[in-house]
């Protein structure tokens, strides 16, 4: 009866894992490891994966060292502003990636009274590595302050008030107390900021289409020689998503 009563949920389990593994798994059946290595060997490619690993660290650094000391603030706020900040903060990662590049392009744009300051001072974030790297902090950020949030939110109060209890100052608490216990957490967040960025493809290709990153490079590829090529590339996201993954399972149970 147990067995029976159970069946639409092993049902709906069944046909949500077929609808979204199948399409991975077909393209890891039909692209072989071969095909992706000389595809990645190219001097395009190369060039593309330089500039998304260098601009996706760059963003999720700054996103790191903004977002965990801003989550402990936060941690410590009653839950209705706590919320409200979090609910502003989260806000880019409900924007259509396009609309996120328009959005920035109003404020960074030559044309914008900021960007044109800053070109007036020989910075220029359209078209250039930092407007890469800008585009994916944008859209990645997030990731990192809510998860860094919840997990100081959910500590033990009890080692902090201890620690303030024997004089430490609050940077110190947060330093050697709450950062250590919350790191795993925190770090699968940086881990998921750091895929989301390496992957952005809309808001960077409003702000920075050139230096070419992956995405665009995949993009490129589909319009100028098939899905084939096209798909080789998608097979190192595939196995790039997959790491990350398995990194953040193995953080967040201690097993690394």
């Amino acid at each position: 009866m147990k067995r029976a009563a159970a069946w639409p949920f092993v049902a709906a389990l069944a046909i949500l894992a077929f609808a979204m593994l199948w399409p991975t798994i077909a393209l890891l059946i039909n692209v072989s490891p071969a095909t992706v290595a000389t595809v990645f060997a190219g001097s395009t490619i190369r060039n593309a994966a330089f500039v998304s690993l260098t601009a996706s660290i760059a963003a999720v650094l700054l996103a790191t060292l903004l977002g965990v000391p801003a989550a402990y603030e936060l941690a410590r706020w009653r839950d209705a502003p706590r919320s409200v900040a979090l609910f502003l903060l989260a806000l880019p990662l409900a924007f259509p990636p396009v609309a996120s590049g328009i959005i920035l392009l109003n404020v960074v744009g030559t044309h914008a009274p900021f960007g044109a300051w800053l070109s007036r001072h020989g910075v220029f974030v359209i078209d250039s590595l930092g407007g890469v790297a800008l585009a994916e902090f944008f859209v990645s950020g997030s990731f990192v302050v809510i998860a860094a949030s919840a997990a100081f939110h959910t500590l033990d109060p009890i080692y902090e008030e201890a620690a303030a209890t024997l004089g430490a100052s609050r940077w110190r608490t947060f330093w050697q107390i709450a950062l250590p216990l919350a790191a795993p957490n925190i770090l699968a967040g940086i881990l998921l900021a750091w895929l989301r960025a390496i992957g952005e493809y809309g808001a960077t290709s409003i702000v920075a289409y050139r230096p070419t990153s992956l995405p665009i490079a995949l993009y490129v590829t589909l319009s100028a020689q098939g899905l084939g090529p096209a798909l080789a590339l998608s097979y190192g996201f595939v196995v790039l998503a997959a790491l990350v993954i398995a990194v953040q399972w193995a953080v967040r149970r201690h097993v690394v």
